[in-house]
C-alpha cells in the first residue's frame, strides 16, 4: 500500500476516537476570548525594528541574507535584538509571499536553511529565527543550556514578581514581531504569509499564529497537542524531559524527590500560565478555523501523545466546519512513528504553501 494510503487508512481508524475525545472535551472560552486574553498576557511595550543588515551572498538561484531586528526593550534596559536568515531567488520582479520556519528545542535558525531553499525554489521567501535562548541568542552556550536555565530562573522567581516567559511564549512575542518586518520589507506580500514550525517550533506555531491574522497558512508539525491531557493521563515524561533540569529544580524547590504530574502542572501553571486551559492545544488550533491549516503528527510521539493531540484534531475539525471550511483542514497522523516528520509529510507542507499562498 502507497504511503498515502497508508496515511489515509488510519486517519479512518482514527475517526471513533477523535469524535469520542470531540464529546469529552473540556469546555473553553469563546474563540474571540482566548484571543484577546492571550495577547493581553504576552503584551508589552514595542520598540522600532531598527534592521540591521549583515551578510547578505548569492547561492545559485537564492540570495541568502543574515539580519536581526529589535522586539522588546527588556527590564534590565537592554534591547532585545532577533537574529534573522533570509533566502529569497535572486531575481524578483513583484511581492512574494513568505514562510516563517521554526526550530525544535536546542536548535537554531540554519537548521531550517534547506526548507528555506526549497521554498525559495517554489518562489516562497523563507525564513527563519533563532528562539529565545537558542543560537546566536543562547550567549555562546550549547544545544538548549541556556534555555533551560532561563527557565529555570523565570521558575525560580518569587511569587508576584515579574519574570520571563522563554518557555514558547517569549518566541510568540519575537514572531508577531517577525511579521512586523516581514511587512515593512518592499519584497514581501503582506497578504500571503505562512508560519510553519517543528516539535518546540511547532507549538510556538499554534500559539503565536492562532492568535496573528496576519499569518494566512499554519502548518505546526510534531507539536499539536494537549498539556491538559498529558497530564490527567500520565503521559507527561516525553514533554518534560526536552527542559528536564527545569522540571528536576521545580521538584527540588517543591519538596518532590523526582518529577512527577504535581511538579509538571506547578511549573506549567507559573511559566505557561493558560496552557492546561484556554491556551492549550485544543483550545487554540479553533482559532485557526477558516485559514489553511496543515497539521503533522506521529502515532508513537512522546512528546505529542496522540490521545491528547486527537482532542486538538477534534475542536479543529468543529471550527472549521461551523466555518464551513473543512476543506482548508488537513491532519497527517504518520503511522509507527515518533517525534519526527516523514519525507511525505515534510513534501505534503511544501506542496500546502504552494497551494494555498501561491
Amino acid at each position: 500500500m502507497k504511503p498515502s494510503r497508508l496515511i489515509a487508512a488510519f486517519l479512518l481508524l482514527l475517526l471513533p476516537a477523535m469524535l469520542a475525545a470531540q464529546e469529552s472535551q473540556p469546555k473553553y472560552p469563546p474563540p474571540a476570548e482566548v484571543k484577546s486574553a492571550f495577547l493581553k498576557l504576552l503584551d508589552r511595550p514595542k520598540v522600532p525594528l531598527d534592521v540591521k543588515a549583515g551578510d547578505s551572498k548569492t547561492e545559485g538561484n537564492f540570495v541568502v541574507e543574515r539580519s536581526s531586528f529589535a522586539s522588546e526593550k527588556k527590564a534590565d534596559g537592554t534591547v532585545e535584538r532577533v537574529p534573522v536568515l533570509l533566502v529569497r531567488p535572486a531575481k524578483i520582479d513583484k511581492k512574494l509571499p513568505v514562510v516563517i520556519a521554526l526550530h525544535g528545542t536546542g536548535g537554531n535558525k540554519d537548521s531550517q536553511k534547506k526548507l528555506l531553499m526549497d521554498l525559495a525554489e517554489k518562489g516562497i521567501i523563507g525564513v527563519a529565527i533563532d528562539a529565545r535562548y537558542h543560537g546566536d541568542r543562547s550567549g555562546g552556550a550549547k544545544g538548549a543550556a541556556a534555555y533551560v536555565d532561563a527557565i529555570t530562573r523565570a521558575w525560580k522567581t518569587k511569587e508576584g514578581e515579574k519574570h520571563e516567559y522563554p518557555f514558547f511564549y517569549d518566541t510568540c512575542w519575537d514572531l508577531w514581531r517577525t511579521v512586523d518586518y516581514l511587512v515593512s520589507r518592499p519584497d514581501v506580500d503582506p497578504e500571503r504569509i505562512g508560519m510553519i514550525g517543528f516539535s518546540m517550533g511547532g507549538i510556538e506555531t499554534w500559539l503565536a499564529a492562532s492568535v496573528d491574522d496576519r499569518v494566512k497558512v499554519s502548518v505546526p508539525a510534531i507539536g499539536v497537542q494537549s498539556f491538559r491531557w498529558s497530564l490527567e493521563n500520565d503521559k507527561w515524561q516525553g514533554r518534560a524531559n526536552t527542559i528536564k533540569a527545569a522540571h528536576e529544580a521545580a521538584a527540588k524547590d517543591i519538596g518532590e524527590d523526582k518529577v512527577n504530574q504535581k511538579v509538571c502542572k506547578a511549573l506549567w501553571s507559573k511559566i505557561l500560565p493558560g496552557i492546561l486551559d484556554q491556551f492549550d492545544g485544543p483550545s487554540m488550533l479553533r482559532l485557526f478555523a477558516g485559514r489553511p491549516l496543515l497539521i503533522l503528527n506521529g502515532e508513537n510521539d512522546g512528546n505529542c501523545p496522540l490521545g491528547g493531540a486527537k482532542i486538538a484534531f477534534a475542536t479543529a475539525e468543529t471550527a472549521f466546519k461551523d466555518a464551513k471550511a473543512s476543506e482548508k483542514l488537513k491532519i497527517m497522523v504518520a503511522p509507527g512513528v515518533g517525534h519526527a516528520v516523514t519525507k511525505e509529510q515534510r513534501e505534503a507542507a511544501l506542496e500546502w504553501f504552494e497551494k494555498w499562498l501561491k
